[in-house]
């Protein structure tokens, strides 16, 4: 897998659709919507599929290959 990027955050928590466009992992809202459907996205290692998830700084996102990490602004 790719190294991890940092994406720092402004807020203590953002939604998963939210965090994979602000990590540039994805397109769009829709494309968060099906990938994370599909169960093509990982929370701290874990399959997750719902897009309204809360992410913590310290959380990691992993989606086709490429991995980003959660850090406070």
């Amino acid at each position: 897998m790719a190294d991890t990027v940092d994406v720092p955050i402004q807020d203590e928590a953002i939604k998963l659709g939210q965090f994979l466009k602000l990590a540039d992992l994805i397109e769009s809202g829709a494309e968060a919507k099906t990938v994370i459907a599909a169960g093509l996205v990982r929370v701290n290692d874990e399959v997750e599929t719902r897009r309204g998830r809360q992410l913590q700084p310290g959380d990691t996102v992993a989606l086709a290959g490429r991995q980003a990490r959660v850090t406070g602004g």
